[in-house]
Protein backbone atom coordinates (compact mmCIF):
# COMPACT_ATOMS: atom_id res chain seq x y z
CA UNK A 1 0.00 0.00 0.00
CA UNK A 2 2.78 2.42 0.90
CA UNK A 3 4.54 1.70 -2.42
CA UNK A 4 1.40 2.33 -4.48
CA UNK A 5 0.49 5.56 -2.76
CA UNK A 6 4.05 6.90 -2.68
CA UNK A 7 4.65 6.31 -6.38
CA UNK A 8 1.31 7.86 -7.35
CA UNK A 9 1.84 10.97 -5.24
CA UNK A 10 5.43 11.36 -6.49
CA UNK A 11 4.19 11.28 -10.08
CA UNK A 12 1.51 13.85 -9.34
CA UNK A 13 4.13 16.08 -7.75
CA UNK A 14 6.44 15.75 -10.76
CA UNK A 15 3.57 16.87 -12.98
CA UNK A 16 3.24 20.20 -11.18
CA UNK A 17 5.81 22.84 -12.07
CA UNK A 18 6.11 24.96 -8.94
CA UNK A 19 8.75 26.34 -6.63
CA UNK A 20 6.61 25.72 -3.52
CA UNK A 21 5.59 22.37 -2.05
CA UNK A 22 3.53 22.12 1.14
CA UNK A 23 3.29 18.75 2.88
CA UNK A 24 0.38 18.72 5.31
CA UNK A 25 0.95 16.35 8.22
CA UNK A 26 4.49 15.70 6.97
CA UNK A 27 5.47 13.10 9.55
CA UNK A 28 8.57 11.30 8.29
CA UNK A 29 7.95 12.21 4.64
CA UNK A 30 11.29 12.04 2.82
CA UNK A 31 10.55 13.73 -0.50
CA UNK A 32 12.74 16.76 0.20
CA UNK A 33 15.67 14.38 0.77
CA UNK A 34 15.14 11.96 -2.15
CA UNK A 35 13.50 13.81 -5.07
CA UNK A 36 15.96 15.62 -7.33
CA UNK A 37 12.97 17.27 -9.04
CA UNK A 38 12.62 19.49 -5.95
CA UNK A 39 16.08 21.03 -6.34
CA UNK A 40 14.56 24.45 -7.09
CA UNK A 41 11.66 24.19 -4.66
CA UNK A 42 11.08 25.32 -1.10
CA UNK A 43 9.35 22.52 0.81
CA UNK A 44 7.11 23.58 3.70
CA UNK A 45 6.52 20.75 6.16
CA UNK A 46 3.46 21.29 8.33
CA UNK A 47 2.97 19.02 11.33
CA UNK A 48 2.64 18.76 15.09
CA UNK A 49 5.71 20.18 16.89
CA UNK A 50 6.50 16.82 18.55
CA UNK A 51 6.56 15.06 15.18
CA UNK A 52 8.78 17.77 13.73
CA UNK A 53 11.33 17.38 16.52
CA UNK A 54 11.62 13.65 15.80
CA UNK A 55 11.89 14.40 12.07
CA UNK A 56 14.78 16.83 12.57
CA UNK A 57 16.68 14.24 14.55
CA UNK A 58 16.27 11.56 11.90
CA UNK A 59 16.97 13.84 8.94
CA UNK A 60 20.09 15.46 10.38
CA UNK A 61 22.45 13.03 8.64
CA UNK A 62 20.66 13.10 5.26
CA UNK A 63 21.54 15.12 2.18
CA UNK A 64 18.85 17.61 1.24
CA UNK A 65 17.65 17.46 -2.39
CA UNK A 66 15.19 20.34 -2.22
CA UNK A 67 16.47 23.91 -2.28
CA UNK A 68 15.19 24.46 1.26
CA UNK A 69 12.93 22.95 3.91
CA UNK A 70 10.88 25.14 6.22
CA UNK A 71 8.74 23.85 9.07
CA UNK A 72 5.36 25.10 10.21
CA UNK A 73 4.20 23.77 13.59
CA UNK A 74 0.46 23.06 13.45
CA UNK A 75 -2.01 20.94 15.39
CA UNK A 76 -4.69 20.47 12.72
CA UNK A 77 -7.41 20.11 15.36
CA UNK A 78 -6.96 23.65 16.72
CA UNK A 79 -4.23 25.77 15.02
CA UNK A 80 -4.64 28.01 11.96
CA UNK A 81 -2.88 26.66 8.89
CA UNK A 82 -2.80 30.01 7.11
CA UNK A 83 -1.00 31.68 10.00
CA UNK A 84 1.65 28.94 10.15
CA UNK A 85 2.31 29.12 6.41
CA UNK A 86 2.52 32.91 6.44
CA UNK A 87 5.03 32.77 9.30
CA UNK A 88 7.13 30.25 7.35
CA UNK A 89 7.24 32.54 4.31
CA UNK A 90 4.79 30.79 1.98
CA UNK A 91 3.94 33.03 -1.01
CA UNK A 92 0.21 32.82 -1.89
CA UNK A 93 0.87 34.56 -5.21
CA UNK A 94 2.96 31.64 -6.51
CA UNK A 95 1.58 28.19 -7.47
CA UNK A 96 1.83 25.56 -4.75
CA UNK A 97 1.85 21.77 -4.82
CA UNK A 98 -0.08 20.59 -1.76
CA UNK A 99 0.38 17.01 -0.49
CA UNK A 100 -2.10 15.75 2.07
CA UNK A 101 -1.20 12.12 2.73
CA UNK A 102 -2.28 9.95 5.65
CA UNK A 103 -4.11 12.70 7.55
CA UNK A 104 -7.61 13.28 6.22
CA UNK A 105 -9.18 10.12 7.63
CA UNK A 106 -8.23 11.21 11.17
CA UNK A 107 -9.98 14.58 10.82
CA UNK A 108 -13.66 15.37 11.04
CA UNK A 109 -15.43 16.61 7.92
CA UNK A 110 -15.49 20.07 9.49
CA UNK A 111 -11.72 20.02 10.06
CA UNK A 112 -11.14 18.90 6.46
CA UNK A 113 -13.23 21.82 5.21
CA UNK A 114 -11.43 24.25 7.50
CA UNK A 115 -8.09 23.15 6.05
CA UNK A 116 -9.36 23.53 2.48
CA UNK A 117 -10.72 26.96 3.35
CA UNK A 118 -7.25 27.94 4.62
CA UNK A 119 -5.25 26.65 1.66
CA UNK A 120 -7.64 27.79 -1.08
CA UNK A 121 -6.74 31.51 -0.91
CA UNK A 122 -3.07 30.53 -0.84
CA UNK A 123 -3.39 28.49 -4.06
CA UNK A 124 -2.50 30.62 -7.07
CA UNK A 125 -3.52 29.43 -10.57
CA UNK A 126 -1.40 26.42 -11.49
CA UNK A 127 -1.48 24.97 -7.98
CA UNK A 128 -2.09 21.25 -7.43
CA UNK A 129 -3.62 19.38 -4.48
CA UNK A 130 -3.03 15.65 -3.92
CA UNK A 131 -5.01 13.87 -1.18
CA UNK A 132 -5.03 10.33 0.15
CA UNK A 133 -8.53 9.74 1.50
CA UNK A 134 -10.86 6.91 2.45
CA UNK A 135 -14.28 6.12 1.08
CA UNK A 136 -17.03 4.45 3.12
CA UNK A 137 -16.55 0.67 3.32
CA UNK A 138 -17.04 -2.20 5.74
CA UNK A 139 -13.28 -2.64 6.16
CA UNK A 140 -13.13 1.00 7.29
CA UNK A 141 -15.38 0.15 10.21
CA UNK A 142 -13.30 -2.88 11.16
CA UNK A 143 -9.94 -1.13 10.91
CA UNK A 144 -11.48 1.92 12.55
CA UNK A 145 -12.29 -0.09 15.66
CA UNK A 146 -8.66 -1.17 15.95
CA UNK A 147 -7.10 2.28 15.46
CA UNK A 148 -9.74 3.76 17.73
CA UNK A 149 -8.43 1.62 20.56
CA UNK A 150 -4.99 3.14 19.91
CA UNK A 151 -6.42 6.62 20.39
CA UNK A 152 -6.52 7.65 16.70
CA UNK A 153 -10.03 6.85 15.40
CA UNK A 154 -11.08 7.40 11.81
CA UNK A 155 -13.32 10.46 11.68
CA UNK A 156 -14.20 11.00 8.03
CA UNK A 157 -14.79 9.22 4.74
CA UNK A 158 -15.87 10.53 1.34
CA UNK A 159 -17.26 9.00 -1.81
CA UNK A 160 -15.40 10.09 -4.97
CA UNK A 161 -18.44 12.17 -5.92
CA UNK A 162 -18.49 13.90 -2.53
CA UNK A 163 -14.75 14.57 -2.71
CA UNK A 164 -15.09 16.05 -6.21
CA UNK A 165 -17.90 18.32 -5.03
CA UNK A 166 -15.95 19.37 -1.95
CA UNK A 167 -12.81 20.26 -3.89
CA UNK A 168 -14.82 22.14 -6.50
CA UNK A 169 -16.29 24.28 -3.76
CA UNK A 170 -12.78 25.46 -2.91
CA UNK A 171 -11.70 26.08 -6.49
CA UNK A 172 -10.01 22.79 -7.43
CA UNK A 173 -10.90 20.62 -10.44
CA UNK A 174 -10.26 16.88 -10.14
CA UNK A 175 -7.98 15.51 -12.86
CA UNK A 176 -7.48 12.01 -11.46
CA UNK A 177 -9.07 9.94 -8.69
CA UNK A 178 -8.04 6.29 -8.43
CA UNK A 179 -8.36 3.53 -5.88
CA UNK A 180 -5.15 2.12 -4.44
CA UNK A 181 -5.92 -1.39 -5.82
CA UNK A 182 -6.13 0.00 -9.37
CA UNK A 183 -2.92 1.96 -8.88
CA UNK A 184 -1.14 -1.08 -7.45
CA UNK A 185 -2.30 -3.38 -10.25
CA UNK A 186 -0.94 -0.94 -12.83
CA UNK A 187 2.48 -0.98 -11.18
CA UNK A 188 3.10 -4.72 -10.91
CA UNK A 189 1.28 -8.02 -10.29
CA UNK A 190 2.78 -8.33 -6.80
CA UNK A 191 1.75 -4.82 -5.73
CA UNK A 192 -1.66 -5.38 -7.26
CA UNK A 193 -2.09 -8.56 -5.23
CA UNK A 194 -0.94 -6.86 -2.03
CA UNK A 195 -3.39 -3.97 -2.42
CA UNK A 196 -6.42 -5.78 -3.83
CA UNK A 197 -8.41 -5.54 -0.57
CA UNK A 198 -7.68 -1.86 0.01
CA UNK A 199 -10.65 -0.58 -1.95
CA UNK A 200 -11.39 2.01 0.72
CA UNK A 201 -8.19 3.97 -0.06
CA UNK A 202 -8.14 6.50 -2.89
CA UNK A 203 -5.78 9.22 -4.15
CA UNK A 204 -7.22 12.30 -5.81
CA UNK A 205 -5.27 14.92 -7.76
CA UNK A 206 -6.95 18.27 -8.34
CA UNK A 207 -5.66 21.43 -10.02
CA UNK A 208 -6.41 25.12 -9.59
CA UNK A 209 -7.19 26.33 -13.15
Amino acid sequence: MMTARTVEIDESLRGCRTSQVVILGAGLDGRAWRMDELRDAVVFEVDHPDSQQLKRQRAAALTLRAREVRVGPVDFTRDKLGDALASAGHDPMQPTAWIWEGVVMYLTAEQVEATLAALSPRSAPGSRLVILYTQPALIMRLVGLAVGLLGEPFRSAFTPEAMRTLLSRYGFAVVRDEGVPQLGAAMSPSIGAATRLMKHLRIVTADRP
